[in-house]
């Protein structure tokens, strides 16, 4: 009688023993039942349902819901912060605080730059790039229901566009918009590429036309438009806020920073900067040429 009850070995609870087929192929010995009850489901159990088709612990499930949370939470943040910028921008406009080009000028490094501080905050799931990308997203619908005058918003106009002409957001606003957006879409945070592209277009054109107006009295010979004192500034400015989000997004594990990858980024910032002060870069719209040309020698260099 003493040896059966040795040998009796207790059922396992109710949310753990969930078929009698497993017990059929894996019975238990005393002490790994014990263990069992005791200390909750094995790996032997989890591996078993696996292999059986069952779906994984609810935990994973949770663990997801987490995630979709969080990234409606950044993509909703993103949204905001960006909506915010352009909102104090024109207000601003409004006020007359800046001129007009100035102001502009503002609006494209700001939001670009102040977009990609929120990448780290999305999860790595899949589907994170694209709720991340509803921030410019958002501007491109905005930018062609103003350039296509079906909804009105003259501080808004005069906040983004070079003389104040409704019709120019469906230029060089759209592309700047469609760029960030097709960016985050396509390269996201992992990608160094990004980051050149979006660093070149929104600091280094931004910069080099604020710089270019006020100290470039020496125009580039091929150019008049353009001088010597704003290409320096815009290669200047796209190197270091390249090199400041690559070291940014390495802090989070994103990305490897090399010193090859900062000399990539310079030279992709010196072509970028020659691109632009090209004549066919004020036909083609810079917001277009620059991050293209980022993008096709970051694609050798990077």
């Amino acid at each position: 009688m003493l040896s059966q009850l040795l040998s009796y070995s207790p059922p396992l609870p109710p949310p753990i023993a969930s078929s009698s087929s497993f017990f059929h192929f894996h019975r238990p010995s005393s002490t790994s039942a014990a263990a069992s009850v005791s200390g909750g489901v094995r790996r032997g159990d989890l591996a078993g349902a696996r292999r059986r088709g069952r779906p994984d612990p609810p935990k994973c499930s949770l663990s997801l819901d987490g995630a979709v949370v969080r990234d409606v939470g950044a993509a909703a943040l993103a949204t905001g912060v960006a909506l915010g910028i352009l909102r104090f921008w024109e207000e601003l406009a409004k006020r007359g605080v800046f001129e007009q080009k100035l102001s502009r000028k503002l609006v494209h490094i700001s939001i670009g730059m102040a977009f990609l501080l929120f990448w780290p905050i999305f999860s790595s799931e899949s589907y994170a790039p694209f709720l991340a990308a509803l921030a410019p997203g958002i501007n491109i619908i905005r930018m062609l229901l103003l350039g296509l005058g079906i909804w009105k918003n003259e501080a808004m106009v005069k906040s983004i566009s070079r003389e104040g002409d409704y019709r120019e957001l469906l230029k060089g606003p759209l592309y700047y918009a469609c760029t960030i957006t097709l960016a985050t879409l396509i390269f996201w945070r992992s990608s160094p590429m990004a980051i050149a592209a979006i660093c070149n277009l929104c600091a280094g054109d931004g910069v080099a036309d604020i710089v270019g107006r006020r100290f470039g009295k020496e125009k580039l010979p091929y150019n008049p438009n353009k001088s010597y004192i704003g290409s320096i500034a815009m290669v200047l400015a796209g190197f270091i806020a390249s090199v400041g989000y690559m070291h940014y997004f390495h802090l989070f594990g994103f990305i490897e920073e090399s010193w090859w990858m900062v000399i990539g980024f310079f030279i992709i910032s010196l072509t970028a900067a020659f691109i632009e002060s090209l004549p066919i870069s004020s036909d083609l719209d810079d917001n277009l040429t620059v991050p293209l040309a980022s993008l096709l020698v970051g694609a050798f260099v990077l």
